[in-house]
């Protein structure tokens, strides 16, 4: 495929949205996000949805500088429905309704109330927990012996953290597994057989995990605990206080972002050390003087989250490009993590990779991950100690690939030592 500065291809160019482009050849993705890369403005997709009539197509924004413009300037283009494809259907919304689906000021507001108790001051206590943690999953998974790396270590690190702080559960660790891999994988067949059901079970699973917060929320005000949920849910000095409604979109937030992204972030790294081994035994060759700059690069190259969608909220220009109000606009992380102008040799796997400004968590401006920093330590200190215990870990065969365009996902993968 060519492309031309007037892009007479656009309309032979595949839905970047669409699962099966993702499941393409990572060589075909590589070298069609390159020629978008070339062209000097982003390219029209066009797109046909059955039943949803009045979408004809979107902006992709595949260039670093493209999307880190398009991050800044809330005002000009609008996060409500971020996380989706042509917006939340009404059953949804009262669990999807969340922060990173949100505009300022209701966006400001609860990213303030919720960043008291789930912010940098809070990373001592998480340290301590994801150390804790950490040493339980090896010491499980070297009595167990190879297998599976997936759910009892990449997915049961994030699950279990998370679990601890908010007074979760350890009986409740599957649940929260089982419907997580529902809500992101709902076209993967391995987890919704029928593809007409997906819809019906995704609503199901987010009722579910709604209903189960709702629950913990008003055991909390009955019978407050020194926990996340509790902190949450009490009237703060200043007399704010989540809603139900918010601390169930918030709460399936954690679950979907936070469980995912770390989980599928741990995963690559252990594909990436084994396919490089001269990288893993740098690595080992001292860890605390790598394991900053390796988790950078970890999360640049696997990139969990591949897209979100902007709304251009007026008539405004982005880098030399006119937007109309309306337009639709997905900005590709996956794309802008390659980009050469900014990473030179983008697909080199360098844990001492000096500047890594990836956009895995969003690039600048209000919606940068609020709970990057967590990510950050649970893959350190996962590593830290699995490296440590156990040095001659590595994949075993091809990982599978989650049937998914959003959610750059494992979810099957072996580990040997």
């Amino acid at each position: 495929m060519s492309l031309t500065e007037s892009q007479p291809a656009a309309a032979t160019l595949p839905d970047l949205v669409d699962p099966a482009f993702w499941a393409r050849p990572r060589e075909e993705r590589v070298a069609l996000f390159e020629e978008l890369r070339r062209l000097p403005h982003p390219a029209f997709i066009r797109q046909s949805m059955p039943g949803v009539p009045w979408v004809s197509g979107y902006h992709a924004l595949v260039k670093y500088a493209d999307i880190a413009e398009a991050s800044r300037r809330p005002q000009d283009f609008s996060s409500k429905g971020a996380t989706t494809i042509v917006g939340l259907p009404p059953e949804l919304d009262e669990y999807y309704g969340s922060m990173i689906n949100m505009d300022n000021p209701e966006h400001s507001r609860l990213r303030r109330i919720v960043s008291r108790s789930f912010g940098r001051n809070a990373v001592p206590e998480f340290e301590a927990v994801a150390t804790r943690t950490a040493r339980r999953i090896i010491r499980e998974l070297v009595a167990r012996g190879p297998g599976d790396f997936i759910r009892p270590v990449a997915a049961e690190m994030p699950i279990a953290v998370l679990a601890d702080m908010m007074g979760i559960p350890e009986e409740d660790h599957e649940f929260l597994f089982e419907r997580s891999n529902t809500i992101v994988g709902p076209l993967d067949p391995d987890y919704v057989p029928n593809p007409a059901d997906a819809e019906r079970v995704v609503v199901e699973a987010s009722r579910e995990l709604g209903d189960y917060i709702a629950r913990l929320r008003d055991e909390r005000l009955a019978h407050p605990r020194n926990d996340l949920i509790t902190k949450l849910v009490q009237v703060q000095s200043d007399g704010e206080q989540l809603t139900r409604q918010e601390l169930v979109s918030f709460f399936i937030l954690l679950v979907i972002a936070g469980m995912e992204t770390t989980r599928n972030a741990i995963s690559h790294a252990l594909v990436l050390l084994t396919e490089h081994p001269e990288q893993k035994q740098l690595l080992l060759s001292d860890f605390e003087a790598h394991a900053k700059s390796a988790v950078e690069e970890i999360l640049r190259v696997s990139t969990p989250i591949n897209w979100m969608r902007r709304i251009a909220a007026r008539d405004c220009e982005l880098n030399g490009h006119r937007f109309r109000r309306g337009d639709r606009l997905f900005l590709f992380y996956w794309s802008g993590n390659r980009d050469e102008s900014v990473f030179p040799d983008p697909y080199r796997f360098d844990i001492t990779r000096g500047a890594n400004p990836h956009v895995t968590f969003g690039a600048v401006g209000p919606h940068v991950c609020l709970g990057a920093h967590l990510a950050r330590l649970e893959i350190t200190v996962l590593y830290r100690e699995l490296l440590a215990a156990l040095p001659g870990i590595h994949a075993v065969g091809r990982p599978r690939r989650l049937k998914s365009s959003f959610v750059e996902g494992i979810k099957r993968l072996d580990c040997a030592f």
